[in-house]
């Protein structure tokens, strides 16, 4: 917008006037007289104005809690995603948020987390002393997005969406929502970074950062780009109280993309609920270790810790160690890319997948099914990636430990003992521990184990394939001696 112009400064010399009350011409004496600094600073008001018709408030009423009952637990994280509705004995709870017009039939935008478990939802205006009562028409707590819709005789001023994927780390954003119940409030500030996945968030996060004030009451709200487009639905701040619970913008908040959201509203609009994309592998970032081990010329992709039975990936022939680069055509340059990727691809749609295998570049098309929550497993926790001969033991799994651990297809080895500060305990190996594979080579006893590990060099990284509970990962270990 034009507003938005650089700022120029002009000086030029201030002069004064000796002048007394007495002949009155002191005030204006010095107004006429003195020259004071020009300014030409820019100004968002009339943007602002105008972006602010599609911005709403959100109130909702929660059933009524009992006297004396606990207030709920909070993010153990000092990244607080709004949970402000406190509830106070014998009263309803409540919630505040804010959303934003996305259709001008009534449908608006806003947090999953400001409407869950509403009894109840209340939009106001800005402008209109009334208030509407609105209908969830779907919500998605997988990113935290919620649809829903009011009633009014009149069109809508709608929000214009804009193209996350365009910004860029320095432009600005302005954010307008209803921090602390004081109404409309707008803010500004630029885009700090982008794709930020945060600790205790979810697969599908890659998050706007900005340093534009966000706030409680904020959640659910737009953050606009330059040109008054909606970029980012804002939702979470870091707020580094005790236990990150201080509940206040310190200059780093995060927005939910507006291209992920297109998505996500569009089949909540159609069907009320979203569906995903599903492959069937559990995965981890590559490590430079984890890269050396494997002889990848990088450290770039995600690793494929395990291959889901009957999954389409199964079907499709991955296997563990594949190291996937590419997907559909986009490259995945981390293993936190994949997910998101496979989850927007169109149920049905059979796509080309390609894997680093035995060092050589292979293409697999595998036909990507729906998701459903019995299949969703969370990616398994990596072992730290500086690890520096193994200070284990090992025994092989007897019938009765099958039975005991829930093993139905007994294979490898199991850790009895990891001795502390070995190479073993460094890369994060635990007893209990099921040791699958060496280097992608089979564990089928303990005679075989020690053979792998007496055949590796001192000082090189050995890629062991561990099954821990339900999931299995890599551990990269090096052989002391």
């Amino acid at each position: 917008s034009g507003a938005m112009c650089s700022a120029v400064l002009l000086l030029t010399t201030v002069t004064f006037v000796n002048a007394s009350a007495e002949d009155g011409v002191w005030i204006d004496g010095a107004t006429k007289e003195a020259v004071v600094p020009e300014l030409n600073l820019p100004s968002f008001a009339p943007a602002i104005e105008k972006m602010g018709e599609a911005v709403v408030n959100i109130q909702t009423e929660g059933e009524e809690k009992k006297a004396n009952q606990p207030m709920p637990q909070q993010p153990q994280s000092p990244f607080d995603f709004f949970f402000h509705g406190q509830p106070s004995q014998s009263r309803p709870t409540a919630s505040l948020g804010s959303g934003f017009v996305i259709h001008p039939d009534g449908y608006i935008v806003t947090n999953h987390h400001v409407v869950e478990n509403a009894g109840k939802i209340n939009v106001s205006f800005r402008g209109d002393k009334k208030t509407y009562v609105a209908e969830l028409v779907g919500s998605d707590p997988k990113t935290d997005i919620a649809l829903i819709k009011v009633k009014r005789k009149v069109k809508l001023a709608a929000a214009p969406l804009g193209d996350s994927d365009a910004i860029k780390p320095g432009d600005w954003v302005i954010a307008i929502g209803n921090p602390f119940r004081l109404g409309h409030t707008a803010t500004v500030g630029i885009v700090s970074a982008k794709h930020r996945r945060i600790p205790g968030g979810k697969p599908y996060d890659s998050f706007i950062q900005t340093d534009a004030s966000i706030n409680p009451g904020n959640s659910g709200g737009p953050l606009f780009d330059a040109k008054g487009h909606v970029i980012g639905v804002n939702t979470a701040i870091y707020s580094p109280g005790r236990m990150g619970m201080s509940g206040y913008n310190i200059g780093i908040g995060f927005a939910i993309p507006i291209n992920l959201v297109k998505n996500i509203v569009t089949q909540l609009a159609e069907k009320g609920e979203v569906t995903r994309g599903w492959l069937g592998v559990l995965i981890q970032s590559v490590s430079p270790d984890h890269a050396e081990a494997l002889q990848l010329k990088e450290a770039r992709g995600a690793l494929v810790a395990d291959v889901i039975p009957g999954s389409p990936a199964k079907k499709a022939g991955f296997r563990r160690g594949d190291v996937i680069v590419e997907f559909d055509g986009e490259s995945v340059e981390d293993n936190d890319d994949l997910p998101l990727m496979v989850a927007e691809t169109t149920v049905g749609k059979t796509v080309d997948v390609e894997v680093i295998r035995n060092r050589k570049k292979k293409v697999l098309s595998v036909e990507i099914k729906e998701l459903t929550d019995e299949q969703e497993v969370e990616i398994p926790t990596e072992a730290p990636s500086e690890e520096e001969r193994l200070g284990l033991t090992v025994q092989e799994i007897t019938p009765d430990i099958a039975r005991s651990l829930g093993i139905s297809n007994p294979e490898g080895v199991i850790v009895t003992d990891v001795l502390p500060n070995s190479p073993a305990a460094k890369a994060g190996m635990r007893r209990g521990d099921v040791l699958l594979e060496i280097d992608s080579q089979s564990i089928t006893s303990g005679k075989r184990f020690r053979e792998l590990v007496d055949g590796k060099k001192k000082d090189a990284p050995m890629l062991v394939l561990v099954r821990r509970n339900n999931n299995t990962i890599f551990l990269t270990i090096r052989v002391e001696k």
